[in-house]
């Protein structure tokens, strides 16, 4: 039987720590994984997003996402009221989005309550 060094045990530990790393770190960020907009007659607009984000419970679920301008200017937020532990990816709606005049396309991130702004956007051309 061959006898495994000190700083080979060392090194497995390391490896095992830094594999197991992404499941230990719980839900991650949320990500915006699907967006519709339409126009409505008054000028203002409606977003369907979906979001995706592996909820905890109360502690740790997306909690909001948002319209962003080019500029970074939030246009439009919407609030996750409660976890989707069960439903994901979810969808949500936001209308009466008002967009500035020469702006023709927008950012949706999401949000989550531990991790903040950080996951997948989807940038869309406006109709």
């Amino acid at each position: 039987m061959m006898s495994l060094s000190w700083s080979h045990n060392r090194s497995v530990a390391l490896i095992s720590m830094l594999l197991l790393a992404p499941t230990m770190a719980g839900a991650g960020e949320a990500d915006v994984v699907g967006v519709t907009v339409d126009q409505a007659a008054n000028g203002t607009y409606r977003f369907d997003v979906s979001v995706t984000h592996a909820d905890e419970g109360w502690d740790h679920y997306a909690d909001a996402w948002a319209v962003v301008a080019p500029d970074g200017a939030v246009l439009g937020e919407r609030i996750l009221a409660h976890p989707h532990v069960g439903e994901q990816p979810f969808t949500r709606s936001l209308g009466g989005v008002q967009i500035p005049d020469g702006i023709k396309k927008v950012t949706l991130r999401a949000h989550d309550k531990v991790h903040g702004l950080g996951g997948a956007e989807i940038t869309v051309t406006l109709p």
